[in-house]
């Protein structure tokens, strides 16, 4: 009951200072044209600041295509778009604007009581501004790395850049074809984002959302289909946690990771509730978890999660990016899952897939893997079924049960479900940990497979109650234990 009131309160709280300043402004009325070849980066700046400048309300736009470059939202303003318009992004790079080293279209700094409604879209044309970008890179009009062979995502625009904000309510709208990532909300509080659908798969690093140091976020009932990871949070500051986040009953599909934490990692990850989302179609992980970057993972719940034709279910890892210091993974439950990874592609043939340097190579199993001297603690599964396809190929670089001490610490690495390659389990791969409880897993490979289906490695204090695995033709023990202590099978 505490949770629930966390979380409704401040919803409230937001809606009400809305629906305060709820006057509306037609677009046109600052001269801004709909016939979708005409800038309107000054007319819509224009009824912006009016707006806010005059007790705050909302700049309408109807029936159209409204091209712009950077704008930025002010205090007490919302942005509504209704159905039949849309906000159209530039095609020239220079008709965009940097700033705290992101390039976007909607850029909102410190301001309050803000939004974007309506049924309408916001599309960034990011795959003709990205290659344009490219052609004054090769010009040395501009001047970028070109690092695998695109420009830099901080030059590319984003949709919308967020920081510092307070009470915004992102409704209903369409997001589409960003030129980096399509949605950044940094150091955010009291952020809503409901019933919006997300096509963020135009481009490289099209990610559909990402939660970046916020506190009190709600990600509600939208749907993500993006080419890089779907729900993303991260913490760019080491004196910041992403902390109080219901992500809740979302679709998403991805080319990389469906729900991620800890892509980047300073200060962390607290008090995160994830219920009732499906992930689909999808070539990383349903559910990642990093502590990389020496900050924290804590508190955090998963219930009711469906994982369809995804290529892993469940990645949690500490690395140690920045040097020697080392994130931290404590209280992690995950519960009410089912997932069917797949033995092909399951990204195959959409315009920018996961990487196929990663394959040839087995089916990785859910992996939870902590560090020598920094243990993932106190992490709970419990209702869990996955169905995996088996059929391993040990002529992979096979590492043998008696081999696990060959598998890789990779502290510096990206996190990342593939990075150990060959893993000697199926269905899960625990090392490093202290405290993991199994409740009611079922855990079935479709054809018999060279590996077992769970493999502990200095593991402390393990208890399985209700394991289930099932495996055509095996006669293997389900788990297999090496330098642990504490291993209760009932």
């Amino acid at each position: 009951m505490k949770t629930k009131r966390a979380l409704i309160l401040p919803i409230a709280v937001v809606l009400a200072t809305l629906q305060l300043s709820a006057k509306d402004y037609n677009a046109s009325m600052f001269g801004a044209k709909s016939n979708g070849t005409t800038l309107n980066t000054n007319s819509i700046q224009k009824g912006i600041d009016y707006i806010s400048e005059n007790g705050g309300g909302r700049l309408v736009f109807y029936v159209g295509r409204y091209l712009t470059g950077t704008i930025y939202l002010k205090s007490n303003v919302t942005i509504h778009l209704e159905e039949g318009a849309i906000l159209v992004g530039s095609v020239n790079p220079f008709d965009y604007e940097m700033n705290y080293n992101w390039t976007a279209m909607i850029f909102a700094l410190d301001q309050q009581n803000i939004g974007i409604t309506g049924k309408g879209v916001i599309d960034g044309q990011g795959f003709l501004v990205a290659n344009n970008l490219v052609d004054m890179i090769h010009k040395g009009v501009v001047k970028d790395p070109l690092k695998y062979d695109r420009p830099s995502e901080i030059r590319r625009p984003q949709n919308i850049y967020f920081r510092g904000c307070r009470n915004i309510v992102i409704r209903d709208i369409i997001l589409k074809d960003p030129g980096s990532w399509n949605q950044q909300y940094d150091q955010c509080r009291n952020l809503v984002i409901d019933n919006i659908t997300v096509d963020s798969k135009s481009y490289w690093n099209n990610d559909g959302v990402d939660i970046v140091d916020c506190d009190s976020v709600w990600v509600t009932n939208s749907y993500f289909d993006a080419a890089d990871d779907g729900i993303c949070l991260k913490s760019h500051d080491p004196n910041f946690l992403c902390r109080n986040v219901y992500i809740y009953n979302n679709t998403v599909r991805t080319s990389a990771n469906g729900i991620k934490f800890g892509t980047m990692g300073r200060g962390g990850f607290r008090d995160i509730r994830i219920v009732n989302n499906l992930v689909f179609d999808t070539y990383r992980s349903a559910i990642t978890f990093a502590a990389v970057d020496g900050g924290i993972v804590e508190n955090i719940v998963v219930d009711s999660l469906r994982s369809i034709n995804t290529g892993n279910v469940i990645f949690l890892r500490i690395g140690e990016r920045s040097g020697n210091k080392k994130g931290r993974i404590n209280g992690v439950t995950i519960s009410n899952v089912y997932a069917e990874v797949p033995l092909t592609k399951p990204d195959a043939g959409y315009n920018y897939e996961g990487p196929v340097e990663d394959l040839p190579r087995n089916i990785s199993p859910s992996s939870i893997a902590g560090m020598p001297d920094a243990l993932i603690e106190n992490i709970t599964l419990k209702n869990i079924e996955i169905k995996y396809p088996g059929g391993g190929n040990p002529n992979y670089a096979k590492v043998g049960l008696d081999e696990l001490d060959k598998v890789p610490e990779l502290g510096p690495n990206y996190p990342e479900f593939s990075m150990f390659k060959e893993l000697p389990a199926w269905g899960f791969y625990i090392r490093h940990a202290k405290g993991i409880t199994f409740d009611n897993v079922k855990l079935t490979c479709e054809d018999k497979d060279y590996r077992t289906a769970v493999v502990l490695d200095d593991v402390h204090g393990a208890y399985f109650t209700g394991l289930q695995v099932t495996e055509p033709g095996s006669r293997k023990s389900p788990v297999y234990s090496y330098k642990s202590t504490g291993v209760v099978i009932k």
